[in-house]
């Protein structure tokens, strides 16, 4: 992890030049105040600088792209995992797997895809409260092709459930994707959306106004 040592004449001066040196933020580094540093006789003699030692954390997005390649060597799969630069930030790392047997890691509607992902923010984020990083897992653009299923799917139920103007009732979906469905629907004036149940059994219901 990179570190550097730096002097100020305070403490917080010392701690801001570092930043700028490692072009980061607070809540991305360990701190570790070497010397206090004092002013001296009348604020003149005898003055000692600040000094501090600033050390960059972990470096989560590649440790969410270390984490997949653990779990799918330990899967024996033929399947490469790479970080999305154009798709990753500060606040988030995209990983996408590309291969053979996508569909063992992808699953049932997304499924086993939703628990690596899942699994990867929680090894990523442990005992870290002050910068949480969201880790995507995607799988050769299933995510954005299943979005464009379940909206879709949201606009042809919207259509049956004005047709026959009763409520329509999806089957259970992750929080994620019964955003898609909320959104979806939002701007058609002539149904209302919610959510019944409890997770991971909660269900969009639609219904003709």
């Amino acid at each position: 992890m990179e570190e550097i040592i730096q002097e100020g004449n305070t403490v917080d001066q010392a701690l801001e030049k570092a930043l700028n040196k490692l072009a980061t933020s607070r809540d991305r580094v360990e701190v570790e105040v070497l010397d206090e540093g004092s002013e001296g006789f009348l604020g003149i003699i005898g003055g000692k600088n600040a000094k501090v030692k600033v050390k960059k954390k972990e470096d989560k997005s590649k440790k969410a792209v270390e984490f997949m390649e653990d779990v799918i060597a330990n899967m024996n799969l033929d399947i490469k995992v790479e970080k999305l630069a154009d798709r990753s930030n500060d606040e988030q790392v995209v990983i996408n797997l590309t291969g053979s047997n996508l569909g063992i890691v992808i699953g049932r509607r997304g499924k086993t895809l939703d628990a690596l992902q899942y699994l990867a923010n929680l090894a990523v984020n442990k005992y870290d409260d002050d910068y949480r990083l969201r880790v995507v897992i995607d799988a050769e653009g299933y995510r954005e092709r299943r979005k464009e299923t379940l909206r879709d799917l949201a606009l042809r139920l919207a259509d049956k459930a004005k047709a026959k103007n009763k409520k329509v009732v999806l089957e259970p979906m992750p929080p994620h994707e019964r955003r898609i469905i909320h959104s979806a629907l939002q701007s058609d004036s002539q149904v209302k959306t919610h959510s019944e149940g409890e997770d991971p059994y909660r269900k969009v219901v639609i219904v003709a106004q």
